[in-house]
């Protein structure tokens, strides 16, 4: 390298926002960037005098990554606790020379900076917001949305500025991130988004990232070529990333997804080309990219177990569905649209009692509009020409008191231990492992922490999980 070359590499690095070290394969370091300095509470000279492994033990490196990556051969990403009591997210990259690991480079970002910055952003949406209000033309736009909706219920005032957020940025190939409940309707909504683009005569895939496993997760969203594995199909196999070329591809729970697998969307973002499984030659892709979560991902970040690159990858249009609670106004539009849907797959007409009305917009649906679909469904099916609000609403393990988690799970020492009426064994078994489950769901944040404490697979919990129709009640 040039001592040009060398001088415009050290001007980037000492100028970057994030804090470089630099560290021999030994752990002695080497250089780190002049803005470590006031992050973790020493000099410069004092940092390059010393190594990882007493910076370590002096406190100075809580922990230290470069270490973890010396051990491992691996890239790395944790959260780290300074000296100074800052926190901060760093990550790390082995450099090999002829398969010897000869130094580690590692880069952080305080998360006091990050935080300030999400700050300024909401602020920002804020601003946004007023003016989408304050807008001469908004008028105009919302008489012509009611006409371009679909199917989809927008009476609240707060839909419609969804929905007007949507139609605007929908010309765009901008990436989109629809955030809220479980049940909220971001599928629907992703769907709206991709009639509203140019490119709606193409295809939108829709994938669940939550119930494909890690293993088959490349092979799924990648594709590959035939022989690329042991039972790979004879022709091979398009990913469903190509089969969304010249639309849009939808990933639901994104916050589902393991780092390694993140590692790899992430690429396939940033170049648009992908390889198959087994194949040498990469391939350009145009697609636009629209994902989901329940999660805060933004935490999920500072916990280690998602990319940072990766968020604000996704996070370029953030939207945020609100709960069916905070927009009740929706809800007769909802019913009345389910009532059509269910009279005409089933072949009557029948009506909703004037009486139930108020019990509907009475409800906290913490399902959301998935939950009240269903209901109406259940109270559709079991009753005669008039559905009244008789049939019951379903039980959330959230809101379920401990006696009642045991009763229900048939816990050894509760009243309800033995066998119901006419119960087998079979089913009392399985009655067992969906309250056992339910409980989990409202419980901890994502599937693998499932199966973490039920000592199962992730793959199984989601298979379960879809058995007994539940869902992870909240984000992590």
């Amino acid at each position: 390298m040039s001592t040009i070359d060398s001088l415009i590499l050290r001007t980037i690095v000492d100028t970057a926002h994030d804090h470089f070290f630099v560290v021999d394969a030994d752990g002695k370091v080497r250089y780190v960037s002049p803005s470590a300095a006031a992050v973790y509470g020493i000099s410069c000279e004092d940092l390059r005098a010393s190594s990882v492994q007493r910076l370590e033990a002096e406190g100075v490196l809580k922990p230290s990554i470069s270490m973890e990556v010396m051990r491992t051969g691996q890239p790395a990403q944790l959260v780290q606790r300074t000296a100074t009591g800052r926190r901060v997210i760093a990550q790390a990259h082995p450099v090999f020379e002829e398969g010897k690991l000869v130094a580690v480079v590692s880069r952080s970002m305080d998360l006091t900076d990050l935080q300030l910055l999400q700050q300024e952003y909401t602020l920002l949406q804020q601003r946004f917001s007023d003016h989408l209000k304050r807008s001469q033309a908004l008028e105009q736009e919302d008489a012509a949305l009611e006409s371009e909706l679909d199917e989809l219920e927008v009476k609240s005032p707060l839909m419609r500025e969804v929905a007007l957020l949507l139609r605007r940025v929908a010309p765009t190939d901008a990436n989109v991130m629809m955030l809220g409940e479980s049940g909220v309707g971001k599928t629907a909504f992703a769907r709206q988004l991709h009639r509203w683009s140019s490119r709606r005569d193409g295809p939108f895939v829709d994938v669940n990232c939550a119930a494909i496993p890690e293993s088959l997760f490349e092979a799924e969203m990648f594709g590959y070529r035939a022989g690329a594995f042991s039972g790979a199909a004879p022709g091979g196999r398009i990913g469903l990333i190509e089969q969304a070329a010249g639309g849009t591809l939808f990933l639901d729970e994104i916050g589902e997804l393991p780092l390694g697998v993140q590692t790899k969307l992430l690429k396939a973002i940033q170049d648009g080309r992908i390889s198959r499984l087994g194949d040498n030659q990469s391939r350009r892709v145009d697609f636009r990219l629209v994902v989901a979560t329940n999660q805060d991902l933004s935490r999920r970040v500072e916990e280690g177990a998602f990319r940072l690159d990766l968020y604000y990858r996704l996070n370029v249009i953030p939207v945020t569905l609100p709960p069916l609670r905070e927009r009740r106004e929706d809800i007769p539009g909802l019913v009345e649209r389910q009532l059509k849907r269910l009279n005409r797959r089933y072949g009557q007409e029948k009506l909703l009692a004037r009486s139930s009305w108020q019990s509907l917009m009475r409800q906290e649906w913490p399902g959301n509009v998935r939950e009240l679909e269903n209901w109406l469904e259940r109270a559709w099916l079991s009753s005669d020409d008039v559905i009244h609000d008789d049939t019951p609403h379903p039980a959330h393990p959230a809101a379920a008191t401990p006696h009642a988690d045991a009763a229900d799970a048939g816990f050894p020492g509760s009243t309800s231990s033995v066998l119901h009426e006419e119960e087998g064994l079979k089913e009392a078994l399985s009655r067992t492992e969906r309250s056992i489950l339910a409980e989990l769901c409202a419980s901890l944040p994502s599937t693998y922490a499932i199966a973490e404490r039920l000592g199962i697979s992730q793959p199984s919990v989601v298979r379960k999980l879809k058995q007994h129709g539940l869902r992870i009640q909240r984000g992590s």
